[in-house]
């Protein structure tokens, strides 16, 4: 990937430390159930990438939400080439933009879907496709005090995003949403640790650009059976 200028600044928020209702937000999305219609264009966009997960031999399944351009599917897919990675994003732009960063082949063990995650969470937890490791790195941090059900911990498809992967891992550059995000995995009775993050080689373009600037960099990572 194309160097980035090291000029993002550090996330500015009014709130320092776990958010008071995160604990009553999660209760309420455990509670009840999430009745949003799942999008026809999503379920044929992963129908078809699992299908491709198929037909390469059905190994091992990589979830790389939320994966823009691309990079950090294929960098999971070169990292662990006995399995087979999907990287989903909502946006065709990011999707298809140039891959001309990328050096060498690339991988064949992976594909991307153009889909809303909101979808693809709770299909693939409605069809128990098991997800060996679930990657949500460098989301959206929504900093406001008033954003937290924008968070994905805050947000009605949590439960089903935490129910996909045995290993599951988030990054961001503010502690404040990798705080949340570990709470949020305990309250629905999935053990998180959090730790600084200090990777050798960015995944993300985000990450890379984080690194640069300076920025503290933390992961939420848990590790075991996903809660059913």
């Amino acid at each position: 990937m194309a160097p980035m200028f090291a000029n993002s600044r550090p996330i500015a928020s009014a709130q320092t430390d776990a958010h008071h209702q995160l604990a009553t937000r999660v209760a309420r999305h455990l509670a009840e159930p999430f009745r949003k219609p799942i999008g026809e264009v999503s379920r044929r966009a992963l129908d078809a990438a699992l299908a491709s997960w198929q037909a390469a031999g059905g190994a091992p399944l990589i979830l790389d939400a939320g994966c823009g351009v691309g990079e950090s599917t294929l960098r999971l897919a070169q990292a662990f080439p006995d399995y087979f990675v999907i990287g989903v994003d909502q946006s065709e732009k990011r999707l298809t933009a140039g891959k001309d960063w990328w050096q060498g082949a690339l991988p064949d063990n992976f594909v991307w879907a153009r889909a809303d995650l909101v979808d693809v969470w709770r299909l693939l937890q409605r069809d128990r496709i098991a997800v060996s490791r679930h990657y949500v790195l460098y989301p959206n941090p929504w900093p406001k005090i008033g954003h937290l059900g924008r968070r994905w911990h805050g947000h009605a498809v949590f439960p089903a995003l935490a129910a996909c992967g045995d290993y599951l891992e988030c990054r961001s550059n503010w502690p404040v949403y990798i705080d949340e995000f570990a709470q949020a995995l305990a309250l629905v009775g999935r053990p998180a640790r959090t730790e600084l993050w200090h990777p050798a080689q960015p995944m993300t373009p985000f990450e890379r650009k984080y690194q640069a600037s300076g920025h503290p960099l933390w992961r939420c990572v848990s590790e075991g059976p996903a809660p059913q």
